[in-house]
């Protein structure tokens, strides 16, 4: 199935995921300058600036690597000074993340926190065209 917006992917989430995207989403756009953009890249919203700086991947979304919950990950996330008391990562030495089970979990002063941090950090790359 390809996914080519958000009502697409809204149709096919389940309640809980579909929550916590919609909130994460929401602290990410509020949160983004307005050079940034979204788009859905993999079926899951992208966020990007010059280059890539985060993505939120559903469960219900295949290849994203988790079985439950919904994935906030950060592409430059290894270079991220809040990263080690927030995020994790796997085999990616690059991308750090965030799994969250339930709504009541997302907290989002960390969030908006390690977001300006990206945004600072995505500043200093050149444009990609």
């Amino acid at each position: 199935m390809k996914i080519r917006n958000l009502v697409d992917l809204f149709t096919i989430l389940p309640e809980d995921e579909k929550i916590m995207v919609d909130v994460l989403r929401q602290i990410i756009v509020e949160t983004l300058p307005k050079y940034c953009k979204e788009k859905i890249s993999y079926n899951v919203p992208f966020f990007y600036g010059n280059k890539g700086i985060c993505i939120i991947w559903p469960a219900s979304i295949p290849r994203g690597g988790i079985k439950k919950g919904v994935l906030l990950g950060f592409w430059y996330g290894h270079k991220l000074n809040g990263r080690d008391r927030f995020l994790c990562h796997g085999t990616n030495k690059q991308i750090f993340y965030k799994i969250y089970q339930h709504m009541d979990e997302i907290d989002e002063r960390p969030i908006k926190r390690l977001l300006k941090e990206a945004i600072k950090l995505d500043s200093t790359f050149k444009k990609v065209r």
